[in-house]
Parts: C-alpha cells; sequence; structure tokens
C-alpha cells in the first residue's frame, strides 16, 4: 500500500536493487485469507528482534495478511521502522547474514526500502520515525478489522483488479490506490467524530480558528448578501454561522458524521448541515453555487483533481472557490522534512480536551497546489497570508505575534472563469 503517485515502468526497474524488477506478465494469484499468517509474522518478527535488537523502533504486522478475512497475495507485509532506514551500515549487515535479501531501495521516497525474507514470502519494509506510511498503514489496516463493509469493498476491488494481467505487480498495487484512499478517507472522517463536542468549543476560542483563519476566509469570499455558499469541510459549523449571518444561503458539509451533529445544534437555524464525502461526486446540480469555502480541509485529500472538478462544476460561471491550506513552508520545517517537493503523509496531535486525537494530512509543494488549482480549470484571483484580527493580540499576545511573524497558513482565492 502506497501514497505515492502510480510508478512508471522505469521507476519500478530504477527502484530495483539487484538486475532487473520481476516481471509478473500474469493475472495476481489471490487465496482466502489463511490464519496461519500471523503466526508467519510473530516467527520473522521475533528473528528481526533477535538480529537488530535496539534497531528496532516500530515492528508490525500490516497489509492484507494482517486482516482477519480479507484474501490476499500469500505473502505476509511487515513495517520496520529504525533510527535512519537511510544508514544501511546500521542494519544492512545485520539482515543480510539472517538471510534477508534488499530487493527495493528508495531513499527520495520515505526513505523505504525493502527486503525479501530467508525462507518465508514476506516484503519486510523499513522507514525512518516519522514517516507517513507509518500511519497510514495503521489507519487501513485497522479500518479494514473493524468495518465487515470496508473489507467486502476492498476485497471486491482486489478481485476485479487480480483478474486482469499486469507487468510487474506494481503496477496491481497502483491500481488499487483509488479505493485504498477512499477508505483511508472515511477512517479519517472517524478520527474527529470522538470529539466533535471538544473541537466545537476549541474553534470557537482559538486563536488561530476565530481571530486569523475564519476572519481571512470571509474577507476573500467578499459580499455574499443573497449568493448560495457551500462550505466545505464546515466541521463545528462556526464558519458557516458567519457566511450566514452575511445574508448567504449557506449549505454546511462534511465527512466527519459528528461533527455534522454538533453543527446541526449549534447553528441549524441558521444553515444547513449535511454529511457528504467531497472526495466523490456532489449530490449538486451544475452551475448551482456562487461561492464555495474550503477551510483547512484539502491538505486532507492526496489527490485534489476530482474533487476541485466537482466544485469547478458546481460553481456558477464567475463564481470563486475559496480554501485555507497548511502553508506548505512551515509543514515542511516544522516536521523537519529532508524533501521539500515531496507529497507526503503526516500525522500531528490536536491533544484536545487534555486526550490525544492524532490527526492525518498531507503536505504538498506551494508549486502542486498551483498547478491542480490551474488544471481544474481556475485562474486565481488572489494568494493572501493573512495578519491575525487585532483582538489577537489583547488576547493572547504570544501566539498572536506568532501568526506575525511566521507562516502559518495560506489563502486562495481561485475563479470559475465566465
Amino acid at each position: 500500500m502506497t501514497s505515492q503517485e502510480a510508478l512508471s515502468e522505469d521507476e519500478i526497474e530504477t527502484g530495483w536493487v539487484a538486475g532487473e524488477a520481476p516481471q509478473l506478465n500474469s493475472t495476481v494469484t489471490l487465496v482466502d485469507y489463511d490464519p496461519e499468517w500471523p503466526r508467519l509474522f510473530e516467527r520473522e518478527a521475533e528473528r528481526i528482534r533477535g538480529v537488530l535488537g535496539e534497531q528496532v523502533l516500530v515492528l508490525e504486522h500490516v497489509g492484507s495478511t494482517s486482516v482477519p478475512g480479507l484474501c490476499a497475495k500469500p505473502c505476509v507485509d511487515i513495517l520496520l521502522e529504525v533510527p535512519d532506514s537511510d544508514d544501511e551500515d546500521a542494519y544492512l549487515p545485520a539482515l543480510v547474514a539472517a538471510g534477508y535479501r534488499l530487493v527495493i531501495r528508495e531513499p527520495d521516497w520515505e526513505k523505504h526500502r525493502c527486503f525479501k525474507g530467508p525462507d518465508t514470502n514476506i516484503n519486510l519494509h523499513v522507514y525512518s520515525p516519522g514517516n507517513g506510511q507509518t500511519p497510514r498503514y495503521r489507519l487501513f489496516r485497522d479500518r479494514l478489522r473493524s468495518h465487515p463493509e470496508e473489507l467486502a469493498l476492498y476485497a471486491a476491488k482486489k478481485r476485479e483488479l487480480g483478474s486482469r494481467e499486469w507487468k510487474y505487480i506494481q503496477q496491481y498495487a497502483d491500481a488499487k490506490t483509488e479505493v485504498v484512499e477512499e477508505i483511508i478517507g472515511r477512517a479519517r472522517a472517524e478520527q474527529y467524530d470522538g470529539y466533535s463536542e471538544a473541537y466545537a468549543e476549541h474553534a470557537e476560542k482559538s486563536i488561530t480558528n476565530a481571530y486569523y483563519d475564519r476572519p481571512a476566509i470571509v474577507d476573500l469570499a467578499g459580499d455574499v448578501e443573497g449568493l448560495s455558499v457551500l462550505d466545505v469541510g464546515c466541521a463545528a459549523g462556526h464558519l458557516s454561522a458567519l457566511l450566514a449571518e452575511r445574508g448567504a444561503g449557506v449549505l454546511g458539509i462534511d465527512s466527519s458524521a459528528g461533527m455534522v451533529a454538533v453543527a446541526r445544534e449549534k447553528f441549524g437555524d441558521v444553515a444547513r448541515f449535511e454529511q457528504v464525502d467531497v472526495s466523490r461526486p456532489l449530490e449538486l446540480p451544475d452551475a448551482s453555487i456562487d461561492v464555495i469555502t474550503a477551510s483547512l480541509v484539502l491538505h486532507y485529500l492526496p489527490d485534489w483533481g476530482p474533487t476541485l472538478s466537482e466544485f469547478r462544476r458546481v460553481l456558477k460561471p464567475g463564481g470563486a472557490l475559496v480554501f485555507s491550506v497548511h502553508h506548505p513552508g512551515e509543514d515542511w520545517r516544522w516536521f523537519d522534512k529532508d524533501d521539500y517537493f515531496q507529497l507526503e503523509l503526516l500525522e500531528d496531535d490536536f491533544g484536545l480536551d487534555g486526550k490525544p486525537h492524532p490527526v492525518r494530512f498531507y503536505r504538498r509543494p506551494l508549486s502542486w497546489t498551483f498547478q491542480a488549482v490551474r488544471d481544474a480549470g481556475f485562474a486565481v484571483d488572489r494568494l493572501v497570508e493573512p495578519m491575525p484580527s487585532p483582538e489577537a493580540a489583547e488576547l493572547d499576545p504570544k501566539w498572536a505575534a506568532n501568526l506575525r511573524t511566521k507562516p502559518r497558513f495560506l489563502y486562495f482565492r481561485a475563479v470559475s472563469p465566465s
């Protein structure tokens, strides 16, 4: 499972360490779930811990063989984190001495290495701490384990794709990306359900939300009196309510059922709220919306193309898309990433209500964002790095100073041409 873009045949060959990448040139063999797979993982895990000792930071059973009831290729996927997967001298010789064989080296993508096992059909994926794949593997695995309908959906797609002929097995893996992202998207939405009320209370008073983000979105949206506004990722409904106060007819949508329930309770008298997955087609007529707002939501999507195309479809000619995302420079610096130009899945902790709340989102370079907006047919009208409202300095001088001097979020106003 991978969040990188589909690899070309040249890229597949380049990543292969010894000789040419093996070609499949056939359909993919899928077998029913085998209860033996967890035991095979435990055997390998014991051997790897014995070989690497304290080098082992994370060692988990992932992939389809880790999900009871799911069909799979009879190959056990194992996730290993070591202190630095680029420092091969620290772990590779010990693995090779134990019979493991390095087959894939991708230093420019998550510092990824892949080994085959000495006597069992495995894929041992090696990463460094802070990589985007560990949370992704866990989220997907745990979603399939706890949601039978998702397992059935994924199994059906696997069997459909497995019946086709592929030159490389990686091409089959890449073809599953769409359904994987769909399932992960729903899993991420549920991250918010458990703390919707805590988030609503936080967002109402937070300096960043109330005196920085929402004012910037409202300013870019302009005069909305009498206009139809689609507020995407409405969360607890605070922005929707502000737009409604300014005379707009507002439909707020969010993928989290918990957030929508809170929004209806707090602001259902001034705006409509619906649970909607924006990675899927919107059930709205063509050219029916004047303004779309999307406050801090698009960075949860790996691929903006389908969503932006839907936004363009439902906007009236001349309509505006106003959105904010994490500032690309800030995410790159804050998470101490080596390569600014990567599309990477990150994990952070909101830490609301005195409890940990892990949240996963994607970072991407600014050029990627511009290209996605242009590819969808929009013209960028304004790009803004705003200042906090004056009240912020009175309420929290230190945080207001941070917002005035360091990049935090980035704001776009894009127009659908007439």
